[in-house]
């Protein structure tokens, strides 16, 4: 049972890194349902379980703030409170062109460059309000993928 939950979980997260709004779709999750024998409500709870997975569009560009005590120290909520107010949004929520998508997360193991936060995996450190907010033009502007 072990190594079949390993399987999915690792699953769930390849459909999710290959859909451009980083979200499982449903019917990925019934096609994923039957090659397993595991109903589509079961697929639903391991997703809903795992806060790195989501069965809802997020956005193209996934933001991921370190919020662990060595980015804190260094400055990370004036990094998230400009990110916030230049995207205009919160935790959680998309921009409303589905462009960005803003999430928090543990430590990165990358406190030597704090604050850091991750675009699609892509580490950004040292950060400050106005060196993440030119992060974010950059995306804005160009396509980063």
């Amino acid at each position: 049972m072990k190594e079949e939950k390993f399987f999915l979980i690792e699953e769930l997260l390849k459909i999710q890194e290959e859909n451009e709004l980083h979200y499982i779709p449903e019917d990925k999750i019934l096609e994923i349902a039957k090659k397993t024998g595991r109903s589509p409500a079961d697929i639903h709870s391991v997703i809903s379980f795992y806060p790195r997975l989501s069965d809802k569009p997020r956005g193209k560009y996934l933001i991921r703030v370190c919020e662990n005590l060595p980015c804190h120290l260094e400055g990370a909520q004036e990094v998230v409170d400009a990110i916030k107010d230049f995207l205009g949004i919160d935790f959680g929520q998309s921009t409303p062109d589905k462009k960005f998508y803003l999430e928090r997360t543990s430590c990165l193991g990358l406190c030597t460059a704090a604050p850091v936060i991750l675009i699609n995996n892509v580490p950004y450190g040292n950060l400050t309000p106005e060196k993440v907010v030119e992060v974010l033009k950059e995306y804005m502007g160009g396509d980063n993928d």
